[in-house]
């Protein structure tokens, strides 16, 4: 192998929505319900996740907009952070991928959570080596083909030459059909 991606949310980080959420709610002062009513239920957030909004000021400003939660995006950290916590053994496959060829990152997340790997994510974003390709740049979801065959034309890699470890069947099926290798956690 060439060139090794990884998930992120469940896969180097376990992640969960039921801490972020009701963080949101309090950074943003409007109900959880409102949030996930308006934000998630609406589509926003996986429009954001496919490039709908090019920068973090402009997700921000669409956030605030839809649900009446004015955040920094400081605050839009803190709250994704309270929702992750690193899968040790996932991290050292990573580092270890590290030495055997290119490591990325291949996950399906809005651009703010690009801006912020650095926060979000300490113990591997050197690792990474700013291979952190997310959805929200290459315009399309995993597990559509579309986002691996960007990814593998990103890196110049060849299909056969690449593996995906995801937690999501279907996001390894995707890969799978696009002609790369790829495992499920």
């Amino acid at each position: 192998m060439d060139v090794y991606f990884f998930d992120c949310d469940k896969t180097l980080y376990d992640y969960d929505f039921h801490k972020r959420l009701p963080k949101l709610a309090e950074l943003g002062g409007v109900s959880q319900y409102r949030l996930a009513s308006t934000w998630w239920a609406g589509g926003f957030e996986r429009a954001a996740e496919i490039g709908e909004y090019s920068t973090s000021e402009e997700y921000l400003a669409a956030f605030a907009e839809v649900t009446g939660a004015h955040l920094s995006l400081e605050e839009w950290q803190e709250a994704r952070k309270a929702a992750m916590t690193p899968i040790p053994g996932s991290i050292a496959a990573l580092k270890e991928a590290a030495s055997l060829g290119t490591v990325s990152l291949l996950s399906n997340n809005p651009i703010p959570f690009k801006d912020s790997l650095p926060v979000l994510t300490p113990e591997i974003v050197d690792v990474l080596q700013d291979n952190d390709l997310v959805s929200a740049v290459l315009g399309a979801r995993k597990p559509e083909r579309r986002i691996y065959t960007r990814a593998l034309g990103r890196l110049g890699v060849d299909p056969a030459d690449a593996i995906l470890f995801d937690d999501s069947a279907a996001n390894v099926e995707g890969a799978r059909a696009a002609g790369m290798h790829a495992h499920q956690l």
